[in-house]
């Protein structure tokens, strides 16, 4: 029994010195790393795990230990409140402060262009967005001539970014992107990719659809038969009712520009809408297919045939 009651006090000893000990480490971890007040840019990635969010700030210099700042966040009920985007930090702030810088309001402004807008889509919602000193004037001023080459992306920029810096950071994104997926091309040909392109975006959806668009397109091309796709109608158009890319109308077929590939036969003279990378890759690498025709069922269903009579079994079936 004596030697029970000493082992129970030892064990409780120990478990106290532990205890302290544990204590004593999540004291300081809470305290600030230093005393130096360098700022530094710090980024919290959209749908970016807590453990992430603390590992790097460990990283970083800022915090002493990410898993105490994982377990004081979720503990204190701040892991909800943290917010994406960016933030400036020092080393001299403390859990608290960083944790609570965390949820206050980013400093930059994530914004999302989407696959197959046109400029002027880009520009309505770059105006929407908010962006301090955006100017849409200037904006469509600097895109005139870059339809095709604003890559559609997600991007973290600051709030008061101007629309030049807009526009040389997608056009800029445009030029990586290609270089790293194509490599080298001269201008014709990165040209007439891009317009292909951007014809796939607006009439396909997914990568396979895509490349068996652009193995339709090229066939078309190829035996100088009109490409007859629709987006181009709708381009011509461009904004009806405060809606871009409206259903086309029969009477489309005959309206005069370089852009109506149903009276002008090859590719338009530009491109008609930014793509992406799946239809650039599409573009680059069509599916090789003996197909001519392809329709847009009213369900989203897209229906591929190789001959006129094939199309127009497909039309009797699914448009009428």
């Amino acid at each position: 029994m004596k030697k029970f009651f000493v082992f129970l006090l030892s064990l409780v000893a120990l478990l106290i010195v532990v205890a302290a000990g544990l204590g004593l480490y999540v004291r300081q971890a809470l305290q600030p790393v230093s005393s130096d007040t360098t700022e530094m840019r710090f980024v919290v990635t959209r749908g970016q795990a807590i453990s992430n969010i603390a590992s790097n700030l460990q990283e970083a210099g800022l915090i002493h230990s990410g898993q105490i700042f994982s377990w004081y966040v979720r503990l204190n009920k701040i892991d909800k409140k943290i917010q994406a985007g960016s933030f400036t930090l020092s080393a001299s702030q403390s859990f608290l402060e960083i944790a609570q810088a965390l949820t206050e309001g980013t400093e930059d402004v994530w914004i999302t262009l989407l696959e197959g807008w046109r400029v002027e889509e880009t520009a309505d919602y770059l105006e929407k967005s908010e962006l301090d000193t955006f100017n849409k004037a200037d904006f469509l001023e600097l895109s005139a001539t870059s339809e095709g080459y604003l890559f559609p992306d997600t991007y973290l920029v600051p709030r008061e970014i101007t629309a030049e810096a807009l526009y040389n950071l997608f056009t800029r994104t445009f030029e990586n992107k290609v270089a790293t997926e194509f490599g080298d091309l001269d201008q014709a040909d990165l040209k007439r990719l891009v317009i292909l392109a951007s014809l796939v975006e607006r009439e396909a959806r997914g990568f396979t659809q895509m490349r068996h668009v652009a193995g339709i397109l090229e066939n078309r091309l190829e035996i100088g038969m009109a490409l007859q796709v629709d987006a181009t109608l709708q381009y011509i158009r461009g904004e009806v009712n405060g809606k871009w890319w409206s259903p086309p109308r029969s009477e489309d077929k005959k309206l005069s520009s370089p852009y109506n590939t149903y009276e002008n036969p090859g590719l338009p003279p530009y491109p008609i809408a930014n793509p992406g990378l799946d239809a650039l890759k599409a573009a680059y690498d069509p599916l090789q297919v003996d197909d001519l025709y392809y329709l847009h069922a009213p369900s989203g269903e897209i229906y591929f045939g190789e001959t006129l009579e094939e199309h127009n079994q497909n039309i009797s079936k699914y448009l009428r």
